[in-house]
Formats: structure tokens, sequence, C-alpha cells
């Protein structure tokens, strides 16, 4: 889904104008963005958590240049306990139903 199809979506189901909807879905993603920047965890119960931690440098190498490079920052989440199986009914529901 790209974010241009994830405003319509909210547009459609939150019964905004798409214009709304942008504001909405910029807003969310300001927020996010902010809070992950600052250190804090995002929490969203029953979609998943993200965050960001701070780790010691180190080297790695790029397999495709073979350049020495470092890796400073690891970003993280996990999905909530409910949220995969969520994904695959609303993708694939019809199919695991018609089984």
């Amino acid at each position: 889904m790209t974010k241009a199809e994830l405003i319509s979506s909210v547009a459609e189901q939150a019964g905004l104008k798409k214009v709304e909807a942008e504001k909405a879905v910029a807003a969310f993603i300001a927020s996010v963005t902010t809070a992950l920047k600052s250190g804090d965890k995002l929490s969203l119960v029953g979609f998943g958590t993200f965050s960001t931690a701070k780790r010691a440098a180190r080297k790695g190498q790029n397999p495709q240049t073979g350049k020495t490079e470092w890796d400073r920052n690891k970003r993280g989440g996990k999905t909530g306990k409910h949220s995969g199986d969520k994904i695959v009914k609303l993708a694939f529901g019809n199919m695991i139903e018609g089984q």
C-alpha cells in the first residue's frame, strides 16, 4: 500500500475528504517520527511496538562493494500478538475460508 492508497483508504473508512485524510496521515507520521527520534517507544495495542535503540558502533562490510562501513543505530519493532493473524486474514480471507 502506498501513502496515496493509505490516504484514500482513511478517507473512505472515516468518511473524510481526501484533503482531511491527508492531513491526518501526515500528522500521524510526523508524531510517530518525532516520538521515535526522541527515543520514545511507540506501542499500538493489537498492532505492534516500535522503538529505536542506541548501541555501540560496529564495523560491517557491504557485500556488494566490499567497503567497510559503520553501523550505528538499531531500529526495530515487533508485531502485536494477533496483528499478523489479522493481516493474513484480511489479505487471504476468502482463500482461507474456502478451504
